[in-house]
């Protein structure tokens, strides 16, 4: 039964420490807004609006780029307001509606990259069937599982917390709704929710990071007997694995804080769990820009040349806007990626 002292409404007073200089942090965290949503919005215009661009692993950084133009927008205006204004109020059911968002876009972070690391796997160590690998029929195979694990260990320890009784405070030490700071307000047990978030930390970040590692060790396994020539092949890995380094070490650091809370103070674990959404949001677009050549020159001729690089444009070698010309580039294009993979490995 319900405890009728339970709070249904919420105070977000993340780094309140700082008292009369917490308003100067809208300008750092709106400096990084404005860069997410400018960086991703151009990645994912111009690998929509570029033919040349639709390939498999062009397709998965544009949709990576939607889950992390989606993420800021779902926290860092209330946060914004709240540094500015004070308005830090938020109600039980809002709160749980945004820890379930970002907590699903956050895993979903992850499942992009495991699926770029199974891409880059076809790519490099069997080149002669990486199209019909990739093709969407096969690889729903590796979508469905990790969507539906994503979506059912969300809605877990969401729904779990939604059932505590909060009468233990209704002042949140963050700056968002993170599943760990609501917890640490509820009275009674929190053992069951607990459990499923280490659960979740093991199923999403742990097992991802195990599928992906195994997968670059095949692909350094399989450069390494192919000789030199395989160090072309690498150019594209290099950036996935910076991308990894950096948002599944954030991640961790900010999913394991509340795990040692005693060892860290309060305002190092709401800035870690901050930049642990903010930070690759605006890191991994930069990164995907300016390491792949295609996206920086497409990049660089939409921001110099705005008409060059209509939706028509199937880039510098396109003949015109009728269809067999953009077919015949489409199949150029293919063959030189396809002799270019055949050579690397």
């Amino acid at each position: 039964m319900e405890n009728v002292s339970s709070h249904k409404h919420f105070i977000l007073d993340g780094f309140s420490e700082l008292g009369a200089l917490r308003p100067v942090l809208f300008i750092p965290f709106f400096i990084m807004f404005i860069v997410s949503l400018s960086a991703n919005s151009l990645l994912l215009y111009v690998v929509i609006s570029q033919r040349s661009l639709h390939s498999p692993m062009c397709i998965l950084m544009a949709g990576m780029a939607v889950v992390e133009l989606c993420l800021p927008l779902s926290f860092v205006p209330n946060m914004l307001l709240s540094f500015l204004f004070g308005w830090r109020g938020i109600s039980l059911t809002g709160c749980l509606v945004q820890m379930h968002f970002i907590h699903f876009a956050g895993t979903s972070q992850t499942t992009f990259i495991v699926w770029m690391a199974l891409d880059r796997y076809f790519a490099i160590c069997t080149p002669l069937y990486y199209h019909e690998l990739m093709a969407l029929p096969r690889f729903l195979k590796f979508i469905i599982p990790f969507v539906v694990r994503n979506v059912l260990l969300v809605t877990l320890f969401v729904s779990l917390a939604g059932t505590l009784s909060f009468c233990a405070g209704n002042v949140m030490n963050h700056c968002f709704c993170e599943h760990m700071a609501l917890v640490e307000l509820a009275c009674g047990s929190t053992a069951i929710n607990n459990l499923v978030g280490l659960l979740t930390i093991f199923a999403v970040l742990v097992v991802d990071f195990i599928f992906v590692a195994a997968s670059y060790v095949m692909i350094f396994s399989s450069v390494l007997k192919s000789g030199r020539s395989g160090v072309k092949a690498l150019h594209t890995c290099i950036t996935h694995i910076m991308v990894i380094t950096v948002t599944l070490s954030i991640a961790l650091v900010a999913f394991l804080s509340y795990r040692i809370s005693n060892g860290l103070p309060a305002p190092v674990r709401v800035f870690t769990s901050t930049m642990y959404l903010l930070f690759p949001s605006c890191f991994n677009p930069i990164i995907y820009g300016i390491r792949t050549t295609e996206i920086r020159q497409h990049i660089l001729k939409t921001l110099t040349c705005p008409d060059s690089s209509s939706p028509d444009s199937s880039g510098p070698d396109s003949s015109g806007p009728d269809s067999s010309g953009e077919v015949g580039d489409m199949k150029s294009e293919w063959v030189m990626i396809k002799f270019s993979i055949v050579e690397a490995t």
